[in-house]
């Protein structure tokens, strides 16, 4: 067995000294340079490879995760990630030319500099907590940014390994760990910040909030939410229980993107409760609790908050409700549910609880989850394309699989995050380097431009004319808002009023001059 380190807190006062620290480093400027930001993800990616075994015996005595949702979720998902950032930061890093900019404003060169935020802090959570830590650390290193990282203290083997990672491979004058729990945290909020990325629930992202405004300090909100799945009757039975289940058996359900609570049109009920039993028989078929693969709720106050809701819901167990206090078992539970107002419904479970609610039809159901959170993390609608771009078109949520269970939360390049009160900003590939840097915009005044300023100096009198005929921009649109077109423009366009309109009727016409010449070209006779 891997040797653990043990979780030590940071001493509560020395926390202002810790943080003056990390910020006086950004100040020297180090930090800026690409080639110091690339050795940094570089040290870091082989701080990760080196203490991979201590990861997965950290994983597993915190969450009991097996070593393949251990590689799969935390430690190849970020060597993954320090690869794809080291190969595209030079590309990220250089300056862009301004888009949309007139022929007057042009002489001025304006470009987008990408600048590091500053001293950051992140603050991670229990149910992934190397990537969900070390993710946005990424990313604030890629940006050139200095970072406290303070990791959840629910997973305390998972944190120690971490700083240990950090302390010795990482600069440890731009680059350090917090560790402990309200009191460590609260001395950390205390601190002036330039960003701060928080990563769990919208309880504690509410109270960060709130103490990052009174510093007006910009932040990351990675939340949850009650997200729902829709199955209409013209889905496939088979394959929403499959993929819906094993949303729900990752991490033993505490996964915030997971699906919270299923709506199924009443015609596909039997058929859809029927799939789940055969998915949870050929998943696990020396049952769940026997199943290596299965993980463990991570805590004793989380197992009891999770068997409170079951016990208060009024709905009735059809799958599962195996539990095990001393171990922290809960198997995977299907409950049918008839009441929007059902303790599974109003909260979010963040665990292997799998409400199901059958509704008429698709109107009552996409009625029902704008009802249950307007703004949920995600969505995820099965049934015909039809049917599930009127779900997409009919709601809002942070991000969406169609057809699936948070596939879109799995891809470690496509951008992550919440909207409303399941959070703000994101993240993941790129989207991490752009959470941690500011798009400074800036502009070159040559000299010679003198005489075309003069316009600007004063006195004004006699100017507003020439003003107008130099910036005013003319609107193509009468007092109804309607569209008008000049002649030039319906000729151009060939009346269709726009350029792809255009690029088609050409098509056309030229198609037709083909057929034509074809025809002229050809070898028929007209016989008088």
């Amino acid at each position: 067995m891997e040797k653990i380190p043990e979780l030590q807190f940071t001493p509560v006062e020395s926390i202002p000294g810790v943080v003056n620290g990390i910020r006086a480093t950004f100040h020297t400027h180090k930090t800026r340079s690409v080639e110091y930001r690339l050795t940094q993800l570089r040290k870091l990616y082989w701080g990760l490879k080196d203490n991979e075994a201590a990861v997965l015996e950290a994983c597993k005595r915190d969450l009991g995760k097996s070593h393949f949702e251990t590689y799969l979720t935390e430690i190849g998902w970020c060597e993954n990630d320090i690869i794809f950032m080291c190969k595209n930061l030079s590309k990220w890093v250089k300056d862009e030319s301004a888009p949309d900019i007139s022929l007057m404003n042009r002489p001025v060169a304006p470009k987008i500099k990408k600048d590091p935020m500053g001293a950051v802090l992140i603050i991670g959570a229990y149910n992934f907590p190397i990537q969900l830590s070390l993710g946005p650390f990424i990313g604030a290193i890629a940006a050139g940014c200095t970072a406290v990282l303070k990791p959840s203290e629910s997973a305390p083997a998972a944190a120690a390994v971490m700083e240990m990672i950090i302390k010795e491979y990482l600069d440890p004058s731009a680059y350090t760990v917090v560790q402990g729990g309200i009191p460590e945290s609260t001395a950390l909020l205390d601190q002036k910040w330039d960003k701060i990325f928080y990563t769990g629930s919208a309880g504690v992202g509410t109270i960060i909030a709130k103490k990052a405004a009174e510093t007006l300090t910009p932040v990351t909100l990675e939340l949850g939410g009650r997200n729902p799945a829709i199955v209409t009757k013209h889905a496939d039975p088979r394959l929403a229980a499959r993929r819906l289940l094993w949303a729900k058996l990752l991490n033993a359900g505490q996964v915030c993107v997971s699906q919270n609570y299923i709506l199924v049109d009443k015609e596909i009920l039997s058929a859809f409760l029927e799939e789940l039993k055969k998915a949870q028989q050929e998943f696990f078929p020396q049952g769940v609790k026997n199943s290596p693969d299965y993980g463990r709720i991570v805590n004793e106050r989380q197992w009891q908050r999770l068997k409170k809701m079951l016990d208060q819901s009024s709905g009735k167990i059809l799958l599962g409700g195996t539990m095990d206090e001393k171990e922290k078992f809960l198997e995977p539970t299907v409950v049918q549910i008839d009441d929007p107002t059902d303790s599974l419904m109003v909260d979010e479970s963040f665990g292997p609880l799998i409400p199901v609610y059958p509704v008429n039809d698709l109107d009552e159901a996409i009625k029902m989850a704008n009802e249950v959170h307007d703004t949920p993390l995600g969505i995820y609608p099965f049934g015909s394309k039809q049917e599930t771009m009127r779900v997409l078109n009919e709601t809002r949520s942070g991000g969406a699989s169609v057809n699936d269970g948070f596939f879109h939360a799995s891809i470690p390049t496509l951008a992550f995050g919440g909207v409303g009160s399941s959070g703000s900003g994101a993240y993941r590939g790129k989207a991490s380097f752009d959470s941690f840097t500011h798009r400074r915009s800036y502009t070159t005044t040559p000299g010679w431009m003198e005489g075309l300023l003069k316009i600007r100096y004063p006195p004004y009198a006699g100017k507003i004319k020439q003003l107008k005929r130099m910036g005013d921009l003319k609107p193509n649109f009468d007092r109804e808002g309607r569209v008008r077109h000049s002649l030039l423009g319906w000729i151009l366009t060939l009346g269709s009023g726009s350029s792809s309109g255009a690029v088609k009727r050409y098509i056309i016409v030229a198609i037709c001059e083909l057929r034509l010449l074809a025809y002229g070209g050809g070898t028929f006779e007209l016989r008088s």
